[in-house]
């Protein structure tokens, strides 16, 4: 042994603290301190700042309630209101079932939060009209109909130390998505799927148009979804490429939605529907494009090692396989993809939000030999990963 491994407690000596550390460290302890926050808020050059930073401390205690606000302006359709044009309180109180002075608490509450805007009273009563966040959901109705989802969440999260710890049992998302339960999903019937494959479906057509930019599927001849839901994204695919044959693989009674979609949109002719249980079922072959649209976050990496080696076996030589769904670790927007998205599938029982490394490397132990991150126009919703057998 050297002297300095005799000496006693030598396994404890920590290694030593970068400069990056220690000025965090010293940073932090002024932040922390009353009195500088008191000068900070006082002295002209860090005002602002200290007054953006008290402005988001105060948003993250104050997030639920906006995120109720939210829940009340679409449950009360005020969005669909107001896109008829501008109107005063006592015409929305009408129409919205509450008391004037209720009614104007609302307005300027969305007021406050972009989803509507003050306009010059008239007659010397207040006048709203759309504003721009609240016209974006206009054009986004599965945005809406994730909010209302989002009422189960707000009940499993209400104790998330608890939630952290594992105490909690039964939630109220793991019971709305029946594949969060570990085991075989043959027993499922129709009525079981309806809702989650609903919601899925509202959401899907924003986020299939952003992969579709990114990734052109005319060089292809059968593209086949896995987990496909209803079908929305194989639909979006074939108004992109008339010569496009699909295939859809999900669990038997969404299968059977998706063809039902199909026949009404004029696509039998051109979609096969496939139903099974990836977790069982070999993946049927034919196709030289494989699609995973948000499907693999939903799952452990098991199961997502297990899903990703039947793709592979799949795909012919020189097939290709586009994983397309919200990613951990994404530059300026870590809060969709590692806290939402890791406490969503966190009270869900399954799964979690992996970077692109983490994605890429499962796809390499399951025999890809190259995978590549591609750009989508909104990383924050969609990150996209192309792969290749």
């Amino acid at each position: 042994m050297s002297e300095l491994s005799d000496q006693p407690g030598d396994a404890l000596i920590k290694p030593p603290v970068g400069w990056r550390e220690r000025l965090s460290a010293w940073r932090n302890r002024m932040v922390a301190d009353p009195k500088f926050q008191r000068w900070a808020a006082s002295f002209p050059l860090t005002r602002p700042i200290a007054r953006r930073r008290a402005r988001q401390l105060f948003d993250l205690c104050a997030g639920f309630v906006y995120s109720q606000i939210l829940d009340a302006f679409i449950r009360l359709k005020l969005a669909d209101i107001l896109f008829e044009g501008p109107a005063t309180t006592s015409e929305l109180a009408g129409r919205l079932s509450l008391s004037p002075d209720r009614t104007l608490t609302l307005l300027r509450a969305t007021s406050a939060l972009g989803l509507t805007v003050s306009l010059n009273p008239l007659n010397g009563e207040d006048r709203f009209a759309l504003g721009e966040l609240g016209a974006a959901l206009i054009g986004n109705p599965g945005v809406a109909a994730m909010v209302e989802h989002h009422a189960m969440l707000y009940a499993d999260l209400r104790d998330p130390v608890a939630l952290l710890r594992g105490e909690t049992r039964d939630t109220a998302l793991g019971g709305y998505w029946p594949y969060a339960a570990r085991g075989a999903l043959d027993h499922l019937s129709a009525e079981q799927v309806s809702a989650y494959s609903g919601l899925m479906s509202a959401s899907q057509p924003l986020i299939a148009d952003d992969v579709l930019d990114a990734y052109r599927v005319d060089r292809h001849r059968v593209l086949m979804d896995v987990g496909g839901g209803e079908g929305r994204f194989l639909a979006a695919a074939a108004r992109r490429d008339a010569d496009l044959k699909l295939m859809l693989f999900d669990l038997p009674p969404v299968a059977e939605r998706a063809r039902t979609h199909f026949e009404h949109l004029g696509l039998a002719d051109r979609a096969e529907t496939h139903g099974g249980d990836f977790q069982v079922d070999s993946l049927p072959k034919g196709a030289d494009l494989i699609s995973l649209v948000r499907v693999i976050h939903d799952h452990d990496d098991d199961i997502v090692l297990r899903l990703l080696t039947a793709v592979h076996a799949a795909l012919p030589r020189e097939g290709t396989l586009i994983v397309a769904e919200p990613m951990s670790g994404v530059r300026g927007a870590e809060p969709i993809g590692d806290a939402y998205f890791g406490f969503y599938l966190m009270a869900m029982g399954r799964g979690r939000p992996r970077t692109a490394t983490e994605i890429t490397e499962l796809l390499k132990q399951a025999g890809f030999r190259k995978a590549q991150e591609t750009a989508t126009i909104r990383p924050m919703l969609t990150g996209l990963i192309v792969a290749n057998a």
